[in-house]
């Protein structure tokens, strides 16, 4: 397993959880229909392909992607029907979303979005190298933070306290996202499991 999180922000309209924030068009570019955009996504290469259909929140309207290209660090994209400056500066602040991807097909790539994740209970993997107990309780995933890795933030099971005021000095540890890490996703079961090296989990005796 190669775990990979998709940042795509979800709708919050409860008629269109299917469908994922992926991009505000900015400021017209040029003139002949071309606009910036702000992604929010992780796949703008696929988000923004030639012949990708975006809506709009709702839902009613297509923006079908024409063409794109990056400059600068920027995405600029040019839709179908967005012909000429007029047109690209009406839409200016026209937030598009993107179907969700079909969940077998994100199994198999191992690709989860952060709200799978967060509320999993987490377990010690078998044959962990700690050498404790199978499916001991470590705690439960409350947040997946972005960065030059993923990290799970991990509300501990068992704070560490200070041993002569008794007040939690720890609660929570920071995992990396990585298979060698984090062996199995069970979203039927709603946990997963780690095989941590000492030390990364505070407060856990082995």
């Amino acid at each position: 397993m190669n775990p990979n999180v998709v940042r795509e922000s979800f709708s919050d309209d409860p008629q269109q959880l299917e469908l994922l924030r992926v991009c505000r068009i900015g400021r017209a570019q040029g003139l002949k229909g071309e606009v910036t955009v702000q992604s929010f996504t992780d796949e703008p290469e696929y988000r923004f392909a030639p012949g990708s259909v975006l809506y709009t929140r709702d839902g009613s309207e297509e923006y079908v992607v024409e063409r794109s290209r990056t400059f600068k660090n920027r995405w600029i994209v040019k839709f179908e029907g967005i012909d000429d400056r007029d047109a690209s500066e009406a839409a200016n602040g026209l937030e598009l979303y993107g179907e969700a991807d079909d969940p077998e097909d994100m199994l198999e790539e191992d690709a989860w979005y952060p709200k799978d994740l967060i509320g999993l209970e987490v377990r010690l993997a078998e044959n962990n190298g700690l050498g404790l107990p199978a499916g001991q309780v470590v705690g439960k995933v409350v947040d997946v933070l972005d960065g030059f890795q993923s990290l799970l933030k991990v509300r501990l099971a068992n704070p560490v306290r200070d041993a002569q005021t008794g007040e939690v000095v720890e609660n929570s540890a920071l995992v990396p996202f990585v298979d060698e890490l984090v062996p199995d996703i069970d979203l039927d079961e709603r946990y997963l499991t780690i095989d941590p090296p000492g030390g990364l989990i505070p407060g856990l005796k082995y």
